[in-house]
């Protein structure tokens, strides 16, 4: 967890090299296998670092769109649930009045 609170991605790679080492040397099966893991990763890992930023935003749009064709159960056609998407995710203003 301690790798996710650095702010440049050279800290970042110093500090997991180190880590990797002392982790595959450790010699237990669970801390190896996650160590693995994490290397075949790091250059995803090392994007969040530098960028801050995750896929969390369009993965709950892609979740509301799903909700939105599994309520309506089909659509005419495409037009209507374009509109559908828009209406439930474009987080529009309804108020008629301008306050």
């Amino acid at each position: 967890m301690e790798l996710y609170l650095y702010r440049r991605e050279h800290a970042a790679w110093a500090f997991f090299d180190r880590w990797y080492s002392w982790a595959i040397r450790s010699r237990l099966k669970p801390m190896v296998e996650v160590a693995m893991m994490l290397k075949r990763r790091i250059k995803n890992i090392l994007t969040y670092v530098k960028l801050r930023t995750t896929n969390a935003k369009s993965e709950a749009i892609n979740s509301t769109i799903q909700w939105i064709k599994y309520t309506a159960r089909g659509y005419r056609n495409v037009a209507n649930f374009i509109t559908a998407v828009y209406f439930h995710c474009g987080v529009l203003n309804m108020n008629p009045f301008a306050t």
